[in-house]
């Protein structure tokens, strides 16, 4: 190299410098620029034995990548197929995954190890999905498929946090007692596909798990099961399964708008406590008015509370209260007039609850109803609807069923329905008793009434005839 021309960009190098310096009193150090970040998941170089080895002896594969990497939750993500009875021991370090075989091998068999979302590079965590090794113990490597997906029959949602089960035996038992063949998840979408299967005979079962035991355990988990076995061969057609909840546990609604009749500061332990199911200080003219208590009532009195109209307190005509079941409910019973004014009067003795709590002295309850221009009113046409199957039309607002009609022709109509935007769903009622139910599996191997969600919304704007035409 030319000593006088590296001198010469030394010297010149030197000058920029100490102008920069000059000038700005300091010289700022910036740091280098990394770049664009590292959007790419790590790239597996090598295994060993290789992907697909055919009569496999070991109990020792080893992963290398070509960057660092780190494993996430690897005891929930990691699915190995033919299920073991002991789950491989699973090492990583720098760029190198182990994975320690526990089980003796089966003869002739195909294995397969998924990760799931397992795998992520070390600096940017960037995920590798789904990588799956695959090995067998004998000459060949089982290549069939199996493919379907998995529908919340209440809802016709999918649902992607179950997982998908192959037992061998017919046995209804088995999928309590014994651990499944094979097992896969769903995707985002509820579909799943099992790979590397043999030619055999399979029966089907979906289930939620959320303990990873990989068994049925009570009729309240989600569960599904195939109508019939599957003999996997090269031409099956997708399998869909319906998953219920045997046992569906009671929940007790909770009124929108609740409202507590508060009583004054340092009452609140002596009082009868009481809400209502008042929405802004209003009625609901297609609901019932409820008075709400904490706790179930010992006594009730019907001659203790009046109901009145108006701001003269003329007394209303043909209601009733009625207390519930429960005994924390009591229930108004009347036809309402629109935007009319209305007082409950609960004399003090009227109630009292299960530790002798009662009004401290006579309370009133004053509201206004809403008027018929506050509702709209809906009419429904729905094309490709098959009333030989008992369908039933389920309007659900904020995920709660609002209504419910036996559908006998393809048009529905409402004169009046709360303002709001709703969801539409056909439940196929097999019955006839205008509600969705279960199946059941362990006692009459019965599927569940299916729903079948429309997948369009409505918006029903007051005081206006919303009309819409829907296709199946």
């Amino acid at each position: 190299m030319n000593c006088k021309k590296f001198i010469s960009a030394a010297g010149i190098s030197i000058v920029i410098a100490m102008a920069i310096i000059g000038d700005t009193g300091c010289a700022n150090i910036v740091p280098p620029q990394g770049g664009p970040r590292d959007s790419l998941p790590p790239v597996l170089v090598k295994a060993d034995p290789g992907d697909s080895t055919r009569n496999f002896t070991g109990n020792k594969i080893t992963f290398t990548f070509d960057e660092f990497v780190d494993l996430q939750n690897i005891q929930e993500q990691l699915m190995v197929s033919p299920l073991p009875k002991t789950n491989p021991t699973i090492e990583y370090k720098l760029k190198t995954v182990t994975v320690k075989l526990k089980d003796s091998l089966e003869e002739n068999i195909t294995y397969t190890i998924n990760f799931g979302e397992a795998i992520r590079d070390f600096a940017e965590g960037n995920v590798m999905k789904n990588f799956t090794y695959t090995f067998a113990t004998g000459q060949y490597i089982d290549s069939l498929q199996l493919s379907g997906s998995v529908v919340l029959a209440e809802t016709g949602r999918p649902d992607s946090t179950l997982i998908v089960m192959l037992h061998t035996s017919a046995d209804d038992s088995a999928v309590v007692k014994d651990k499944p063949r094979y097992i896969t998840k769903l995707d985002s979408t509820g579909k799943f596909t099992f790979k590397n299967l043999p030619a055999k005979t399979f029966y089907i079962y979906a289930l939620k798990d959320p303990g990873n035991i990989k068994r049925y355990q009570n009729g309240k988990q989600l569960f599904a099961f195939a109508d019939k076995p599957v003999a996997v061969s090269g031409d099956n057609k997708p399998v869909t399964l319906y998953a219920y909840v045997a046992q569906k546990e009671k929940q007790a609604a909770t009124p929108s708008g609740l409202q507590s009749i508060k009583p004054r500061a340092g009452l609140s332990e002596k009082r009868l406590k009481i809400s209502n199911n008042l929405s802004n200080g209003q009625q609901d003219l297609l609901g019932h008015f409820e008075l709400l208590f904490d706790l179930p009532l010992k006594s009730f009195d019907t001659a203790r509370i009046k109901l009145y109209t108006d701001s003269t307190f003329n007394p209303a005509e043909n209601y009733s209260f009625k207390k519930d079941s429960s005994g924390k409910k009591i229930k108004l019973d009347i036809a309402w007039k629109e935007k009319t004014l209305y007082h409950i009067v609960m004399d003090k003795d009227f109630a009292e609850d299960s530790t002798g709590k009662k009004l401290l002295k006579e309370d009133t309850l004053s509201f206004t109803t809403k008027r018929k221009a506050d509702y709209g009113s809906l009419k429904l046409k729905i094309r490709n609807l098959d009333v030989t199957k008992n369908p039933v039309l389920q309007i659900f607002i904020n995920g709660n069923l609002y209504k419910s009609a036996p559908m006998t022709g393809t048009e529905y109509s409402n004169p009046m329905l709360l303002p709001g935007e709703y969801e539409l769903r056909i439940l196929f009622d097999e019955n006839k008793n205008g509600e969705w139910d279960p199946g059941d599996f362990f006692g009459k191997h019965k599927q569940p009434e299916i729903v079948k969600p429309i997948e369009r919304k409505i918006t029903v704007k007051p005081n206006w005839q919303n009309e819409f035409e829907i296709a199946l």
